[in-house]
């Protein structure tokens, strides 16, 4: 199967035929090809070729031809799944094979997942009975709607060399040009993604930004994708369909954005889909109605385990200008509808599911404020850098795409350094069941304190921003770990190169979950020595408001002292007590060789390099020592025999 979706990329388009036997599937093929009805056929037709003539985009057409015998159910199937589209054969004089489209081929088609456009082809035109002559659309309407994948239906006839071109024609036209990404039949309306991607090609053709199409935007537009420009009558003409249409298509400045999206829908209407498919693959877009990959700077995003991306202060400064412009109350509240109305322009919000859905803190009307706007961006830039960069492409950034991020310094360098530069730090939260990290994360986000308890079953996320002594502000992005998740999560070797800081919540009320806690630091502690990406760690006693377990202090001290960090940081949700506890874990994550925790095993590992090294640094010395004593002698000898 050809993988470009534009014509102009593609290799050629493979077209396999299939249905009953004897419904004319071989004639079909051959009368296609040669213009010549056949008289004597092998069972089996090998690939054949059309005409270049006959071939649409000059993009060659291969037709395969397919048999329905039993034995060779497997070799069909591997054809259909090879194909750029099928053509679905039934004979006119026949109407069994016409239900057999309804009860074996096109469920068949659903059950190989082949999901290519299919036409389904009336063949043997000339056998029908003339008094039992019924419409096509009667004929095949109820099919269509029960089986959507299906693009067009024809009749034609091999021996009167009926509507025989037409057939391949629309086959190819379905790969090239696909109405479905386009149209929804059902609903007769442009599809969402279709409208979203016409809007942004009409604002980046809105020159004056004005809302309209002016003559010369109009102009430039017809220039740009059809090579030619467009006359002052035919514009007039244009404008005139639209508002005969629709009176608010057109406007004193010329076509609207609902003129414009008209505009296609009646070319679309009237079966000139290559106008808008042409349209949308000028401007970048593939069959998906996704920029193609090519637009998209992918190896400005490849990046070591323990490297991270950021976003620019350019495209910080663009994100800025976005969220002024679609906040027109400047009530630094950007709410639901307008967070929507910003991508409007991309494929779909890329913020209404996890792990981005309800990841910033709300304002209290429900909206973003312009910390939690870029705070959201830089959650989407760390966790998917790909993903911010078409994004900030869709929603008008103009720039270089690889100027828009940034690569940070590897972590292990950091640690060296012993100072990092980041401006966004992810922080890990670990913890058992019911200890306070959803609480720790609510509270991160503004929400007030519930008593209530819901255990976290997946990852959550939390992003904001932690303003420093001295002004300075950091984004920190915390994200939960389940309990019964931390043995997958560090079943990779670098699970943890990513993380910056980790924290180990725990209930100071009890005793079990102080202990579970303190496994878990452990087994993190020993996966960072194990694999090299070592993190700073900190301890949190939760819900301090309760009394402490009998020899919580104690054994908090011990297991401090014995690791090397910091002593447990005591905060309470409930009270909204917190300590300083997110200023404190960006502190931890900008001093990245401070607070990380060491294992008995491996401060032994430690120590017994040192030994090695200092071995070797002795015997080093001790050949230095040998080689200048070898050399005094050499000098010396030479010398007295000099002087003998």
């Amino acid at each position: 199967m050809a993988i470009s979706s534009n014509p102009e990329w593609r290799t050629g388009v493979r077209i396999v035929v299939a249905g009953d036997r004897g419904t004319g599937k071989s004639s079909l093929i051959v009368t296609a090809a040669t213009n010549t009805f056949p008289t004597n056929l092998p069972r089996l037709l090998p690939p054949t070729r059309l005409p270049e003539d006959l071939c649409a985009d000059s993009v060659p057409i291969t037709i395969i031809d397919t048999s329905s015998n039993s034995e060779d159910r497997g070799n069909l199937a591997e054809e259909l799944k090879r194909a750029d589209a099928i053509v679905l054969t039934y004979a006119c004089d026949q109407p069994e094979t016409l239900n057999r489209l309804n009860t074996f081929w096109l469920p068949e088609l659903r059950q190989l997942e082949v999901k290519v456009p299919v036409i389904v082809v009336g063949c043997k035109l000339d056998l029908r009975d003339e008094q039992q002559q019924v419409s096509l659309e009667q004929v095949v309407s109820p099919i269509m709607q029960q089986f959507r994948e299906i693009e067009t239906c024809i009749e034609c006839s091999a021996y009167r060399h009926s509507q025989i071109p037409e057939v391949f024609y629309y086959a190819q036209k379905a790969v090239l040009h696909p109405t479905g990404p386009l149209f929804d039949q059902e609903s007769q309306t442009l599809r969402p993604r279709c409208v979203r991607a016409l809007k942004r090609i009409f604002i980046l053709c809105d020159h004056d930004r004005d809302g309209a199409l002016n003559d010369a935007e109009l102009n430039d537009f017809q220039v740009k994708c059809f090579n030619s420009p467009l006359q002052p009558s035919e514009i007039v003409r244009v404008k005139q369909v639209v508002q005969d249409q629709l009176v608010e298509g057109v406007n004193e400045c010329g076509l609207t954005l609902t003129g414009f999206l008209l505009l296609h829908a009646l070319f679309i209407e009237k079966g000139r889909l290559e106008t808008t498919w042409t349209v949308l693959r000028k401007f970048g877009y593939n069959n998906d109605i996704k920029l193609s990959d090519d637009l998209i700077p992918y190896s400005s995003v490849r990046r070591a385990p323990d490297q991270s991306v950021e976003l620019t202060n350019e495209a910080i400064k663009f994100l800025k200008g976005v969220y002024e412009f679609f906040d027109s109350d400047l009530d630094n509240n950007l709410r639901p509808i307008e967070v929507e109305d910003v991508f409007s322009t991309a494929p779909e919000s890329p913020w209404n599911d996890a792990p981005y859905k309800d990841a910033a803190e709300k304002t209290a009307l429900g909206g973003l404020s312009l910390d939690a706007f870029l705070s959201e961006w830089a959650l989407m830039t760390l966790l998917d850098p790909a993903c911010s960069l078409e994004n900030s492409i869709y929603i008008g950034y103009s720039g270089d795409p690889s100027s828009a991020i940034r690569l940070t310094k590897r972590r292990r360098l950091d640690r060296r350094k012993q100072q990092s530069e980041r401006n966004v730090f992810q922080c890990f939260v670990f913890g058992p069941a019911n200890t306070g990290k959803s609480a720790l994360m609510n509270s991160f986000l503004g929400r007030p304190y519930s008593d209530s308890y819901s255990p976290t079953t997946d990852e959550q996320y939390a992003v904001n921003v932690v303003e420093l002594p001295g002004g300075i502000k950091k984004t920190l992005v915390l994200r939960e770990i389940p309990e019964d998740g931390v043995a997958n999560l560090l079943s990779s070797n670098e699970s943890l190169a990513a993380c910056d800081v980790a924290v180990f919540v725990h209930d100071s009320s009890d005793e079990s979950s102080w202990k579970r806690a303190t496994e878990l630091l452990v087994g993190v502690a020993v996966h960072g020595e194990d694999t090299g990406y070592e993190v700073p760690c900190l301890i949190v006693a939760a819900k301090d408001d309760l009394d402490s377990f009998p020899m919580a202090i104690q054994d908090s001290t011990r297991v401090s002292q014995d690791m090397g960090i910091e002593a447990p940081i005591p905060i309470s949700s409930k009270l909204s007590d917190f300590n300083n506890i997110f200023r404190r874990i960006v502190n931890a994550a900008e001093h990245p060789h401070l607070s990380i925790p060491e294992t008995e095993a491996g401060r032994s590992r430690k120590q017994y390099h040192r030994l090695i090294n200092r071995s070797f640094m002795v015997v080093s010395v001790g050949a230095a020592v040998a080689i200048v004593g070898l050399a005094a002698y050499r000098v010396y000898a030479a010398r007295k025999s000099a002087s003998s």
